[in-house]
C-alpha cells in the first residue's frame, strides 16, 4: 500500500494535507479503508462546526464494523465531500484523491506523523 510523502498522518489511520492551513484537507489512509472493507455510510462533521483534536467528528460504516473519524486539530469545518457522503465506496477506490472527507480551517498546532513514521505504525499494527 503506498502512503503519499507530501501527506501528514494521525495514529487513527486519516491523512492530512496541510499545504493550505485555512482549507487543510482530511482523509482515511488507504491502509484504513483495506481493513474497514466496503464502506456503506459516511457522516461526516457539519460546515461550521468547531473540531477539537483527538475528539470524534464523524464515522464511518462498512459492512465489517463502524470507525470514528477523529480531528486531527483544532480547527472549523470549512467544507464536507458530498460525493463522498452520496457515494461511500469512494473511500475505498480512491481514499487519497476523490475518497477526501473534509477540509477544516486549522487553529492548533498540527502534531502528525510524516509518511515513513505512519508507515512504521502500520507495520507495526499489519
Amino acid at each position: 500500500m503506498s502512503t503519499p510523502q507530501n501527506l501528514a498522518y494521525t495514529e487513527e489511520h486519516e491523512w492530512v494535507d496541510a499545504a493550505d492551513p485555512s482549507a487543510a484537507v482530511v482523509g482515511i489512509t488507504a491502509y484504513a479503508a483495506a481493513a474497514l472493507g466496503d464502506v456503506v455510510y459516511v457522516q461526516l462533521p457539519s460546515v461550521g462546526d468547531t473540531l477539537t483534536a483527538g475528539e470524534p467528528c464523524g464515522e464511518i460504516e462498512s459492512t465489517k464494523s463502524v470507525s470514528e473519524l477523529y480531528a486531527p486539530a483544532d480547527g472549523t469545518v470549512v467544507e464536507i465531500n458530498e460525493a463522498v457522503v452520496d457515494t461511500p465506496e469512494l473511500v475505498n477506490t480512491d481514499p487519497f484523491g476523490d475518497g477526501w472527507l473534509f477540509k477544516f480551517q486549522v487553529s492548533g498546532a498540527l502534531e502528525l506523523l510524516d509518511a515513513d513514521a505512519y508507515t512504521e505504525l502500520t507495520k507495526e499494527e499489519g
